[in-house]
């Protein structure tokens, strides 16, 4: 992971633990939209990133302690959870993420063409954004 990158999350108060954006390859960028306190959800925050993967760019498997919304916006990513199947999504698709899902497979489905791709996840105050799964 480039140092821009590292500044960028630690900046914005995205705590990775050096998981999805460290793990993934120079291929990957990840940058914070938006941080917000939901008051009807007491201890719950919202937060929103973008994800791009340069072509044949991936993230290693992890989980979010969070409902995580994903709405692709160019290209084609491959997403699978623990126990489902693998699916190829395409722009205007979208995916979910529970708390208790294990995300198996996030790769840009593209050798040649690079993916970006909106995350809204509702989680937790202060607790990661990511976490790594062995």
């Amino acid at each position: 992971m480039n140092s821009a990158l590292s500044t960028l999350l630690v900046s914005a108060g995205i705590c990775l633990f050096g998981t999805l954006a460290a793990a993934a390859d120079d291929t990957a960028k990840v940058t914070s939209l938006m941080s917000k306190d939901l008051p009807d959800y007491p201890g719950k925050e919202g937060l929103m990133i973008s994800v791009d993967y340069g072509p044949g760019g991936s993230s290693p498997i992890h989980k979010h302690e969070a409902d995580a919304f994903v709405y692709v916006l160019e290209g084609s990513i491959v997403m699978q959870v623990k126990g489902e199947k693998e699916v190829t999504l395409h722009p205007g698709y979208t995916f979910y993420e529970s708390p208790s899902d294990i995300h198996l497979i996030s790769r840009n489905a593209s050798k040649t063409k690079p993916a970006k791709f909106i995350v809204v996840l509702v989680k937790k105050k202060g607790a990661p954004v990511v976490m790594p799964v062995k």
